[in-house]
């Protein structure tokens, strides 16, 4: 069967969803009970190298307040209030060195770079944000901490930090609330549909090859970690499929994305073997707000690079002007 004929086939794709019915509910106490918590963002200007852009140092209260790095960027020399992204990073990355996330600041918008908790050591530059809660028996990895239960799980807060993301980008000078978007890929991208499905006023949602999907058919079809993690707890952990996926059912993107509005711009690579493009598909099929996904046939996980990115940044800057 060519791509094509399987691009037709993931576009109708609706599988079958496992969702709590206390899904609503867990989020909204969960929000509630770390903004309730939650401190001003603070930004201290940063020194760098750069001329072209200013740089400041953000700390803002995430999941139970717990204090979250970021790096906030501008165009320099302006006061100006501007569209902003708020953006995630992908799995095991952090928030890297501000000369390397230059893009969206240089081409004139304001920009929010969350740093993963616990996260950074992999790959890039690395992060500096610790993760102060515990986890039970876990393989490598994140995906496995705290499984047990969605109360202790691990991306249970890693999403928290992201919808907090946003609530702090509002709060930064020279921030546009209204015109405030989400991005990110893979890991970044499962972020940004989080946040775009717990925070439903976002301008813009850029959902880029996004991790945390329909996670059954994720650990049947990636070849690959993270989705790998799950198979590999589960092979010693027996017995536990159904509190597994139980718990992986709320910070699943096909759940994010039927509650999610904004108009959406996502990306596939048809041949990703780390996010396998039916997973992506069922979530995006799910997605309640406007969208398009622009499908790339012959890329993987690395979608569609610079050539995607340009598009991005048409699209935002065309929706917000």
């Amino acid at each position: 069967m060519t791509v094509d004929v399987h691009e037709a086939l993931w576009r109708e794709h609706r599988p079958a969803i496992r969702e709590p019915a206390d899904f609503d509910a867990l989020w909204e106490r969960t929000l509630a009970e770390s903004r309730a918590v939650a401190e001003p963002p603070r930004a201290v200007p940063y020194a760098t190298t750069l001329t072209t852009l200013d740089v400041f140092d953000v700390t803002f209260s995430g999941f139970a307040g717990d204090p979250i790095k970021a790096w906030y960027l501008r165009p320099a020399g302006t006061d100006a209030t501007l569209p902003t992204v708020v953006e995630y990073a992908g799995y095991t990355g952090g928030r890297d060195r501000a000369r390397d996330r230059l893009v969206w600041a240089s081409s004139g918008f304001a920009h929010l770079v969350m740093d993963s908790r616990g996260q950074g050591s992999q790959w890039a530059t690395g992060g500096v944000t610790p993760d102060p809660h515990g986890a039970g028996p876990t393989v490598e990895g994140y995906l496995t901490r705290g499984v047990e239960d969605i109360e202790g799980f691990y991306y249970r807060r890693l999403c928290t930090d992201a919808a907090l993301a946003v609530d702090a980008a509002r709060q930064l000078p020279g921030v546009d609330p209204q015109r405030v978007a989400v991005a990110g890929g893979s890991q970044g991208g499962g972020l940004a549909l989080a946040a775009a499905g717990l925070v439903t006023d976002v301008a813009a949602a850029m959902i880029d090859f996004p991790f945390l999907c329909h996670f059954e058919d994720a650990v049947r079809l990636a070849g690959v970690s993270p989705y790998g993690e799950i198979g590999r707890y589960l092979a010693r952990q027996r017995g536990q499929e159904e509190a597994t996926f139980t718990t992986l059912s709320y910070v699943d993107g096909v759940n994010f994305a039927a509650r999610a509005t904004a108009p959406a711009l996502w990306s596939v690579g048809l041949v990703d073997d780390v996010c396998p493009p039916a997973t992506i598909f069922a979530a995006y099929n799910r997605y309640a707000g406007e969208k398009e996904i622009a499908a790339y046939p012959f890329n993987g996980h690395e979608g569609g690079g610079s050539d995607h990115g340009d598009r991005q940044i048409a699209w935002y800057r065309e929706l917000v002007s």
